[in-house]
């Protein structure tokens, strides 16, 4: 059945690309002898998505997996197509006989197409596990909270089409308040299993467990069923244990970046294509603001500073000058405040509807920045903070940001008490735990719509 289904999904995609192409060229051209040209670079990306997507995940199983997510990665997947496609007739020298109109509706068409065939299937397969049907028996084996969260994710999600039936309660004593029932003897739990056919056994047990849990793989060792590990890892844990795969090898990450390298991948593409629609769109906004720096006070345009950005790497971020030329004294930075003397009345207006900041979009362009992100901070506050503020060092685990979570919630300008700087760092975290391409659209919207502009700017 998984074969047949993925079989469908590959002639559903080359499908999607070939229809795609031909709908693209019906637009484009008016001559039908103009198309045959055309017919050698749609099969090399047809044949190219069928390498390329298998590699990239996008075959893999939806169940448990969001809309969102899903049609993220076959965008991401049909972007490299197309870009590699692009690059080989730039190596073909043939770059310049294909229309770059007709490029784009066909790689738009093709794209929405695919994603949409799969939305569709997404919801018609929710609603077929939301009836009752096409679902997966699951019984945890666990102890205390973490097997009550377990059974709660699966309660939240049914259209992933899992249902927990009982859980085993490896701890006398502890509590557990899940709805399933609770078995405390490892024989009625087995038991249970066989008889009432359950296929999946999740064991949701710390690290300390280990004998139950070769007890538990043992037990059902000759048995049809699926047994998987989700270890409770919180107390190690600072981003809730993501896994990642070095070297063919699962990997639980207790302390490093919780966004995975095609996260990372996703990211890295929309930050340098959004920047550049950004600067093309606000360079008049830009050359109006550099004119009016110049005007206010002798001194350059632009700002620098040195900032850490990924990894503590440092680098120099641009902002527009705000501030009259002065002199810090050595090893010491002293923060903006309200009515700060050094402020230009030009630069004051910069600063409040944070127009001072465009400059940044050049970092992104750099490879520096991120358009979201945790946001930089100068190196003698990072030096001063990540020795009072828990977690503090963490929000360098990806690139800093233009705008943040942090940011759109409040947490902007001056730090003037240790607590401001406790709720900025706690929604940075907060951010790396749970990133997803719809939290960054949803934070760029707030930030344009409502952030632009804050009390807390001067």
């Amino acid at each position: 059945m998984r074969v047949m289904t993925n079989l469908l999904a590959r002639l559903f995609d080359v499908a999607m690309i070939v229809a795609g192409a031909l709908v693209a060229s019906q637009i484009r051209f008016d001559d039908a002898s103009q198309r045959s040209f055309y017919l050698a670079f749609v099969a090399f990306a047809a044949a190219f998505s069928l390498a390329v997507f298998p590699a990239l995940g996008v075959y893999e199983s939806w169940r448990g997996r969001s809309k969102g997510a899903l049609a993220g990665q076959v965008a991401l997947s049909w972007l490299i197509v197309q870009a590699c496609a692009m690059v080989l007739m730039f190596s073909l020298h043939r770059i310049d006989f294909v229309s770059r109109l007709w490029f784009v509706y066909w790689t738009g068409m093709a794209g929405a197409g695919m994603i949409a065939g799969r939305m569709v299937t997404h919801t018609v397969l929710g609603r077929v596990r939301n009836a009752g049907l096409n679902l997966k028996q699951v019984a945890v084996a666990g102890c205390g909270e973490h097997c009550d969260e377990i059974v709660r994710k699966i309660d939240m999600a049914p259209a992933a089409g899992f249902r927990a039936t009982a859980a085993y309660n490896v701890q006398t004593g502890a509590n557990m308040n899940t709805r399933v029932p609770v078995f405390e003897e490892h024989e009625a739990f087995a038991n249970y299993v066989r008889t009432q056919n359950v296929r999946e056994v999740w064991l949701a047990l710390p690290l300390t467990e280990e004998r139950t849990i070769l007890k538990l793989v043992d037990e059902f060792r000759n048995d049809l069923i699926n047994i998987r590990f989700m270890p409770d890892v919180r107390t190690l844990s600072l981003f809730e244990g993501s896994v990642t795969n070095l070297l063919g090898v699962p990997t639980i990450n207790l302390a490093a970046s919780p966004l995975p390298p095609n996260a990372l991948m996703q990211k890295e593409i929309f930050d340098r294509a959004f920047a550049v629609a950004a600067l093309i769109a606000v360079a008049p906004v830009m050359i109006g603001c550099a004119i009016a720096v110049k005007l206010s006070s002798p001194g350059p345009v632009f700002f620098k500073q040195r900032r850490k950005g990924a990894d503590g790497r440092v680098f120099s971020i641009y902002k527009f000058r705000s501030m009259r030329m002065h002199v810090e004294k050595q090893g010491e930075l002293r923060q903006a405040t309200r009515d700060d003397p050094r402020i230009t009345r030009v630069g004051a207006f910069l600063r409040r509807t944070s127009l001072d900041e465009l400059p940044q979009f050049f970092n992104v362009l750099r490879g520096d920045m991120s358009v979201v992100g945790p946001r930089p901070h100068a190196l003698e506050h990072d030096d001063l903070y990540q020795k009072v503020v828990s977690g503090y060092i963490h929000r360098y685990r990806i690139k800093p940001g233009i705008t943040g979570w942090a940011q759109v919630n409040g947490f902007r300008g001056e730090t003037d008490r240790i607590e401001k700087m406790e709720g900025r760092v706690a929604h940075d975290l907060y951010y790396l735990g749970n990133w997803s391409f719809g939290l960054d659209m949803k934070i760029i919207f707030a930030t344009i719509f409502k952030g632009l502009r804050h009390t807390n700017a001067y």
